[in-house]
C-alpha cells in the first residue's frame, strides 16, 4: 500500500474512534480498531491514548508475526485484532467497544437469538457470546475467533462487543446496530422471554439482507413491487405515448396576404 493511502487511513481511523465515543457505543480509552494494509500488516489503534488526543501518527503498524513499529505501544488486544484479520479474508476492519447494553448482556454470558430479524446482520440466526477469557491472552483470542464463525459480530463474555466490516464505516454501523440490537433485548426481556423467529423466516431475511447495498434496504421481489427512480418511470412512459401517437399530417402553409395599401405614383 502507498503511503499516500496509509496516511488517508491513519486519518479515518482516528475519525471513526472519535464516532466511537460521540455515539456512546465506547467511553473513554475501552475500545480499540484496526484495519488491514495488506496480507502481512495492519494499522490498530494504541493502547491507552484518549481518541480525542490521538493524532493520524499515534496510530501503530503492526506485522502478523507480532512486531511493531510507532512511538506508543499498541492495544493490549492486538492479538484477537490479527487473528481475526488472518483468518477473515472477507473484512478488513476490527472495531472491539464496551458498549453498555451489548456489555449488559456479555456480563450474563447471553447469546443474542433471533428475537427480532435484525439480529440477521451479524450473519447468522445468533449473535453469539464468546467464553471469557483474561483480556489481551490468546485465549481470548481464540474464543473470539469460534464466536464469530460464520459471523460478523459477537460478544465477549464478561467484556464487550466485537464487530466486523470491509471499511472503518461498515464495521461502525454493525457495532452501533449490535448495540441497538442488544439494548431491545434487555427491555424484551423485562416482560419475560420474546419469542424467537424460526429458522427458515432467518433464512429469507438474511438472504434479503445479503441482496442489500450498504444503507439501502431489500427490495420485495414482486414484478411490480421494486423501487425505481421517478424520473426514469416518467422518461419511459413519455416514450412509450410518442410510440402510441398517430403521426400527425403538417398542412402546407400559404404565404401570408400583403395588406392593402396604397399605390405608389
Amino acid at each position: 500500500m502507498s503511503k499516500t493511502n496509509e496516511a488517508a487511513l491513519r486519518r479515518e481511523m482516528v475519525e471513526t474512534c472519535r464516532k466511537m465515543n460521540s455515539t456512546g457505543i465506547n467511553q473513554g480509552t475501552a475500545g480499540n480498531l484496526s484495519m488491514r494494509l495488506d496480507a502481512d500488516s495492519f494499522l490498530i489503534t494504541p493502547s491507552s491514548l484518549p481518541y480525542e488526543n490521538m493524532k493520524p501518527a499515534d496510530i501503530m503498524k503492526m506485522w502478523m508475526d507480532g512486531t511493531f513499529e510507532g512511538k506508543h505501544r499498541p492495544s493490549s488486544e492486538w492479538r484477537f485484532h490479527r487473528d481475526i484479520l488472518r483468518h477473515r479474508e472477507d473484512i478488513n476492519c476490527v472495531l472491539h467497544c464496551h458498549s453498555i447494553y451489548a456489555t449488559t448482556l456479555a456480563v450474563h454470558h447471553k447469546t443474542i437469538p433471533s428475537f427480532h430479524y435484525m439480529t440477521g446482520v451479524a450473519g447468522g440466526t445468533t449473535i453469539r457470546c464468546a467464553r471469557y477469557a483474561t483480556f489481551g491472552t490468546q485465549e481470548l483470542s481464540d474464543a473470539a475467533i469460534e464466536a464469530l464463525d460464520g459471523r460478523l459480530a459477537c460478544l465477549l463474555g464478561q467484556h464487550g462487543q466485537i464487530s466486523l466490516g470491509k471499511s472503518f464505516a461498515s464495521a461502525l454501523w454493525l457495532a452501533i446496530e449490535v448495540e441497538t440490537i442488544s439494548r431491545m433485548y434487555v427491555q424484551a426481556l423485562t416482560l419475560g422471554e420474546p419469542p424467537i423467529l424460526s429458522d427458515g423466516e432467518m433464512a429469507r431475511v438474511i438472504g434479503q439482507m445479503q441482496r442489500m447495498s450498504y444503507g439501502q434496504m431489500p427490495e420485495g421481489e414482486g414484478a411490480n413491487d421494486v423501487a425505481r427512480p421517478r424520473t426514469a418511470k416518467k422518461a419511459a412512459a413519455k416514450k412509450i405515448a410518442a410510440k402510441k401517437a398517430p403521426a400527425r399530417k403538417t398542412a402546407a402553409r400559404k404565404p401570408a396576404a400583403r395588406p392593402a395599401g396604397r399605390k405608389r405614383g
